[in-house]
C-alpha cells in the first residue's frame, strides 16, 4: 500500500528520519545539556531541577553504580518508582553508566514483581520506601544485590524535605515496616558518585536501553527490548510531528502518566529532554482537586494523557478556570478517546485532544493525528515518518482501503524482540521486521487509521494492558474456584474494567472472598470489579474458553 503522510508538510509528505543523528540516548542528554544550561528540566514539589542539575546529578548517581556498585556495561538495573525528580536522575544515571533500565510498576504485587526481577535478571533497583516491603518479601529469590531507597522529597532538600517525608511516613502512615539489609539511601548514592571522576560509557544503537515489560498471553509478561536505536527513532519521529508546533526551550509540559509507563517514558520523560522542555512531574494524578490546584496560574503548553485522566480533569471543579492560554498540544494515547470527552475539553480548553496510539513493542508511537487537526476525528492518525503501516487478513494478505483486518507495523522504533522469548518473539516479528498489532484497523483515502476492534482479548484498564489469562490463572489458583473466565467490560471512568466469570467447586464462596484473594495477587487496575458466578463457561469443542461468548451475555 502507498505510504500517505501528513499533507500540512510543504512537500506532501514529511521527512524520512535519520537516527545517526544522535550516537545514544545518552548523546541526546549531552546536547539537550550544551543547549540548554540553567533552563529548567524537571519539576516536583516544589523544587526545579534545570539541565545543568540533571547533567551533574546523572553523573553522580552513574560513577556510583560503576565505581561503588560495581555494575558493567549492559548490566540490568529495576526503577520502581512513581513521578519523583528521583526518576529522571535514576533514568538518566543509569543510562550513562550503560546499563539496561527495566522500569517497574510500584504497586506491583509480591508475585508480579519477583516475576519481573527474576525475568529481567535485574541486579539492581532503585526503590520508593513506600513499597519496599513489597521487594523485602520476594530479594532472597531474585538477582539483585544493589537496594537503593528513596523517600519521596529526598531530592526537594532543606527543611521542606524533612517536613514532607515524616508526613508521608508519620502521619499518613504510607510507609510499611520493611527489612532490606544493605540497602543504601538515594542521596547518598549521589554523594558517594561525587568521590569518583565520570566516565563516559560507549554505547551503540543496538544496545539495549530498556526492558519494557507488557503482558503476555500465557499470564506471565515479557519484557520488550528497546534498543537505544528504537528510543532515538520514535524521538526523532516526534519531533518531526509536532516540532513545528513547539519551540525548543520554551515549553511547560504536564507529566501525569507514570513515567514507567512507555507512554509517559518517551513523550514527556525523553521528548521533553530532547527539546529542552520542563516537565511537570505529578506525582498523584488521581487526586485531582490536587492536581487542578497545580495547574493553577501556571502556563502550560503540552498534556499528555488518557481518556481517564482528562475525563477526570473536566470533570474536576475549577479545571475550566485554568489558564490555557499557551496550551498547544493535548495528547491521548494509551486507551481510545471517547467522543464526549474530547469534545469537552475541546470546549473547555479551545485545544483539540488529539489522538495517537502505539504499543510498548514500537517505543510506542506509530500512528498519530496532526497536531493542528481542527476536530477530534475519532481516528489514531497517520503513520509516523519512517513508519510503515497496512492491514492484513488471517493468511497474511494485504488488504485494500477501508477493509478491515489486523493492523502491522514496520519502521526503526519496532522492539529487538522479547527479552529470552524467541518464541514469543516469533508470533509477533516476521522476518522482514513487520509487527502485528493484534488489533484491528482500517485505513481509508487520506491514509488515517482508525482501530475497529482488538484481535487480541486484552482488556484496557485506564490505558494499562490486562491479559485474560492472568486474571483467570490467579482466580483458579484459588482453592474453591473450578474454572474462571475474564473479560472486560465498559466503565464511564476507566474506560474498562475486569469482570470475571467463576465456576465455583466449593459452594460456600463468597464474592468477598474471592476480591480479597485477587487483592493479595494483582495491581489494583488488573484486579475484577465484578464477579459473576456460572454453573459453566462458554467453551469451544477443544476447550478453550469463548470469551467472545462472555462479553455476549
Amino acid at each position: 500500500m502507498e505510504k500517505i503522510w501528513l499533507s500540512s508538510y510543504p512537500s506532501g509528505v514529511a521527512p524520512e528520519i535519520d537516527t545517526n543523528e544522535y550516537s545514544s540516548l545518552n548523546d541526546v542528554l549531552n546536547i539537550s545539556v550544551s543547549r540548554f544550561g540553567d533552563k529548567p528540566a524537571y519539576e516536583n514539589l516544589g523544587k526545579v531541577l534545570s539541565f545543568n542539575d540533571i547533567d551533574q546529578l546523572t553523573k553522580q548517581f552513574a560513577s556510583y553504580l560503576t565505581n561503588v556498585a560495581g555494575l558493567k556495561k549492559g548490566d540490568h538495573i529495576a526503577i520502581m518508582l512513581p513521578n519523583l525528580l528521583q526518576y529522571p536522575i535514576a533514568l538518566f544515571g543509569a543510562l550513562r553508566a550503560g546499563l539496561t533500565v527495566v522500569n517497574t510498576n510500584p504497586l506491583y504485587t509480591d508475585r508480579e514483581l519477583e516475576h519481573q526481577l527474576k525475568d529481567s535478571g535485574a541486579k539492581a533497583i532503585v526503590i520508593l520506601e513506600n513499597f519496599a516491603h513489597t521487594l523485602a518479601d520476594v530479594i532472597d529469590k531474585t538477582q539483585v544485590k544493589t537496594v537503593i531507597t528513596t523517600q519521596v522529597a529526598d531530592v526537594v532538600g532543606g527543611p521542606k524535605a524533612f517536613l514532607i517525608n515524616c508526613i508521608v511516613k508519620y502521619v499518613k502512615k504510607m510507609v510499611p515496616a520493611f527489612s532490606l539489609p544493605g540497602a543504601i539511601k538515594f542521596n547518598q548514592t549521589l554523594a558517594e558518585g561525587a568521590k569518583f571522576p565520570f566516565k563516559e560509557v560507549s554505547l551503540q544503537h543496538e544496545d539495549v536501553a530498556f526492558l519494557q515489560y507488557t503482558g503476555g498471553t500465557t499470564g506471565l509478561s515479557k519484557g520488550a527490548a528497546l534498543t537505544h536505536r528504537n528510543m532515538i527513532a520514535n524521538l526523532l519521529q516526534a519531533h518531526v510531528w509536532a516540532g513545528r508546533d513547539l519551540s525548543d526551550g520554551e515549553e511547560l509540559a504536564i507529566t501525569a502518566l507514570p513515567l514507567y509507563h512507555i507512554f509517559a517514558l518517551t513523550a514527556n520523560a525523553l521528548f521533553s529532554m530532547k527539546i529542552g522542555a520542563n516537565s511537570l512531574l505529578i506525582t498523584n494524578p488521581r487526586d485531582m482537586p490536587g492536581f487542578v490546584k497545580l495547574l493553577k496560574g501556571r502556563k502550560f503548553s503540552y498534556i499528555t494523557g488518557v481518556n481517564t485522566l482528562f475525563n477526570g480533569l473536566i470533570h474536576t471543579p475549577g479545571f475550566d478556570a485554568l489558564d490555557f492560554s499557551s496550551l498547544k498540544l493535548s495528547l491521548g494515547g494509551g486507551m481510545a478517546v471517547q467522543r464526549y470527552v474530547a469534545d469537552e475539553w475541546k470546549r473547555i480548553t479551545g485545544c483539540t485532544l488529539v489522538e495517537a496510539y502505539g504499543l510498548t513493542e514500537s517505543s510506542p508511537a506509530v500512528c498519530i493525528n496532526p497536531v493542528n487537526l481542527k476536530e477530534f476525528n475519532a481516528s489514531i492518525g497517520l503513520p509516523l515518518p519512517s513508519t510503515e503501516v497496512c492491514i492484513r487478513n488471517e493468511n497474511d494478505v494485504e488488504l485494500g482501503l477501508n477493509e478491515p483486518g489486523e493492523l502491522c507495523v514496520k519502521g526503526p522504533q519496532v522492539m529487538k524482540g522479547y527479552w529470552n522469548r524467541p518464541d514469543e518473539t516469533a508470533k509477533v516479528l516476521d522476518a522482514d521486521g513487520w509487527l502485528k498489532t493484534g488489533d484491528v484497523a482500517t485505513i481509508d483515502e487520506k491514509g488515517f487509521v482508525k482501530i475497529v476492534d482488538r484481535l487480541k482479548d486484552m482488556i484496557i484498564v485506564s490505558g494499562f494492558n490486562v491479559y485474560p489469562n492472568e486474571i483467570e490463572d490467579v482466580a483458579a489458583s484459588h482453592a474453591k474456584v473450578l474454572e474462571a473466565g475474564a473479560i472486560g467490560v465498559a466503565d464511564d471512568k476507566s474506560g474498562e474494567v475486569v469482570k470475571l466469570f467463576v465456576v465455583r467447586n466449593d459452594e460456600s464462596l463468597t464474592e468477598a472472598e474471592l476480591m480479597e484473594h485477587c487483592k493479595n495477587e494483582l495491581t489494583g487496575y488488573k484486579r475484577p470489579k465484578h464477579i459473576s458466578f456460572v454453573d459453566e463457561l462458554p467453551k469451544s469443542n477443544v476447550g478453550k474458553i469463548l470469551r467472545r461468548e462472555l462479553r455476549d451475555k
